[in-house]
């Protein structure tokens, strides 16, 4: 299983505890750090800080949004009391209201219950831990599936990012050859030259070796290949190790870019400055890639 994560995904989760159902929805996108952000309905203010810390133990980096509610089944979270005080009264002076101005008396339960202040409706003591435990094993429920998402996608761009290093690789390799030759061919054109223009005087060879040595160590890219190879060596350990590697494969690329951009200053062979070109699109589609990566 891969252990490179990218920072989208989704997850979802729906469960009851306690008589209360809980649902909790988490979507995240690209982000240079973590930003988390939290919707909950008032009753569940209070655990806005551990839905976020149980977030930051799962997620380093992106843009993510908590979306949570609850339901009660049933009425256990609202107790209604009968004012009965309240009651004798109101329908004392209904009656006295009867006897008085001689007015049917026609008093009724839906009547009364009418009435201001008859009934007392009370929300009764919630054991704020308690409903915190359950909500939060729903969070991590969907945090659970959340990041099995992320997890496939992050194996999908390690695949992505491992077949683009080997085709860089290869392209590497073409350059090296292609500039042994270009020295090699540069001597030869030398030579031709100096054969055409001096005709039956003597060529100094020495002279030509020290041309064509000059010329050698202009177009040498043998450093910037090397540096280039041990870059995408370490971008293949980073991948294999896997955690939050996002930002240091953003500066393995910048470094990847620079050598990749000496080598096509040095190149004078059209045929090379052509790989090159092929160099760096791969290295801008792997860039494009590590945006989504952890």
């Amino acid at each position: 299983m891969s252990l490179v994560k990218s920072m989208t995904g989704y997850g979802r989760a729906v469960e009851t505890v306690n008589g209360r159902e809980f649902t909790v929805e988490l979507r995240s996108v690209n982000n240079r750090y973590l930003d988390c952000t939290v919707k909950l309905p008032r009753s569940l203010s209070f655990g806005e800080d551990a839905v976020k810390q149980a977030v930051k133990n799962v997620i380093s980096r992106g843009k993510v949004d908590v979306f949570l509610s609850v339901r009660s089944e049933g009425a256990a979270d609202v107790k209604v009391t009968l004012n009965a005080s309240m009651v004798e009264g109101y329908l004392a002076a209904m009656k006295q209201m009867a006897e008085n101005f001689g007015v049917k008396e026609d008093i009724s339960v839906s009547l009364l219950s009418r009435m201001p202040d008859v009934f007392t409706v009370e929300k009764p003591e919630v054991d704020e831990q308690q409903l915190l435990d359950d909500l939060l094993s729903v969070v991590n429920k969907a945090l659970a599936g959340f990041d099995a998402m992320r997890t496939t996608e992050g194996g999908a761009l390690e695949n992505d990012l491992r077949s683009r290093g080997q085709t860089i690789l290869s392209l590497v390799s073409q350059v090296e050859a292609g500039s042994a030759q270009t020295v090699v061919d540069y001597r030869t054109r030398l030579e031709n030259k100096l054969k055409e223009v001096l005709a039956s005087t003597a060529i100094d060879e020495s002279r030509i070796l020290t041309e064509a040595a000059i010329f050698a160590d202009k177009v040498a890219v043998d450093e910037e290949t090397v540096r280039l190879r041990s870059h995408l060596e370490q971008m293949n350990n980073m991948l294999t190790t896997g955690g939050a590697i996002g930002r240091k494969l953003d500066f393995l690329l910048q470094e990847m870019n620079r050598e990749a951009n000496t080598i096509g200053s040095k190149c004078t062979d059209v045929r090379l400055a052509r790989i090159v070109v092929e160099i760096k699109a791969e290295l801008e589609k792997i860039r494009e890639q590590t945006q989504n990566i952890e």
